[in-house]
């Protein structure tokens, strides 16, 4: 690609269009732009997430997600290209069920709360899911590969599992919404099923 961004403010797009990596151009609100978008936006998140104090692992894992997430963005600009190799999807799957394996079985739904990380991991999560829906829309008039969709929803959900890990680096837990069937289980003296 080489040096690209020798100009940043080029003012094509003041017509309302934007370039997209084929040198072809689509209007801002191309459901392309609207993916690469919130795409974009979820790893400007995670780059927030990465200004917390963090386990080593978490941060290499997250630093590598940054990366990946800049090859699937990639690849939508590039129509026709594939990025995100099947390995990055792996690698997710791997996190996954290490970190879960660290974990208590959830009893309740939890609240997106917590540490200030794990808050922040929380909505990473939400974002990554926004991601993904906007992929899915696209994909629906668009050839995309399928790994970008799988990356994402795999995303959210490691998301979930490291807001989880974060609230415990401390000693602490995870923040539970307090529903009618567990204060009833509290009140009879059980334990929530």
């Amino acid at each position: 690609m080489g040096n690209r961004l020798s100009q940043i403010a080029t003012r094509t797009g003041d017509d309302g269009t934007t370039g997209l990596g084929d040198n072809t151009r689509v209007p801002k609100d191309h459901l392309r732009v609207h993916a690469m978008g919130d795409v974009d936006e979820l790893n400007s998140h995670i780059g927030l997430l990465l200004c917390e104090p963090l386990p080593e692992a978490v941060r290499e894992l997250l630093v590598d997600v940054q990366h990946q997430l800049f090859n699937l963005g990639g690849e939508l600009s590039m129509p026709g290209y594939a990025l995100l190799k099947p390995e990055a999807l792996l690698q997710l799957d791997n996190a996954l069920a290490d970190h879960n394996t660290t974990l208590p079985r959830l009893a309740e739904f939890i609240l997106p709360a917590g540490t200030r990380g794990a808050s922040q991991a929380h909505v990473c999560r939400t974002i990554a899911r926004r991601a993904e829906r906007a992929v899915v829309a696209l994909g629906a008039s668009a050839t995309l590969n399928d790994t970008l969709r799988q990356y994402l929803n795999r995303l959210s959900d490691l998301l979930f599992v490291l807001a989880r890990v974060l609230n415990r680096v401390d000693g602490g837990d995870d923040v539970y919404w307090k529903s009618e069937r567990m204060a009833r289980a509290a009140a009879a003296g059980d334990e929530p099923a």
